[in-house]
């Protein structure tokens, strides 16, 4: 009995260590060759251990955790004197440097940076003056 109970309780855990997590970001924009900026849907997705953005228009990209080399936060000012928050994964590709830019909206960057590294292990420098928290 102690041991069917045992296993009993054990199903629901290894059913919880076997679902991987994810967490996506619907507020976020990549730059186009044009200079234009496409939104696009950031998840960080430990199930695929990749970054994966998939932009509304163009091709989808996958980084897999393993390939990122450090990334880069920091902000600019942009039209009318709004900040525009950007993140730089810089990573590599069949031993070629690559780095993909991403435009973080304002109300997620923080949450966007978090989730960096809780899910990557990776902390984003902070570049010029721009402030983390």
């Amino acid at each position: 009995m102690k041991r069917i109970v045992s296993i009993l309780l054990l199903i629901p855990l290894a059913a919880a260590l076997g679902f991987a997590d994810e967490t996506s970001f619907n507020h976020v924009k990549v730059p186009t060759l044009k200079g234009k900026h496409v939104k696009a849907v950031l998840t960080f997705s430990d199930k695929d251990k990749a970054i994966e953005v998939r932009p509304a228009k163009g091709v989808p990209v996958t980084i897999p955790y393993g390939q990122i080399d450090k990334c880069e936060y920091e902000y600019s000012i942009g039209l009318m004197d709004e900040k525009e928050y950007w993140l730089e994964v810089h990573y590599h590709e069949q031993n070629a440097p690559k780095v993909f830019i991403l435009l973080m909206d304002s109300h997620d960057y923080l949450q966007i940076l978090d989730a960096l590294k809780a899910h990557t292990g990776i902390d984003a420098e902070i570049l010029g003056n721009a402030k983390k928290r």
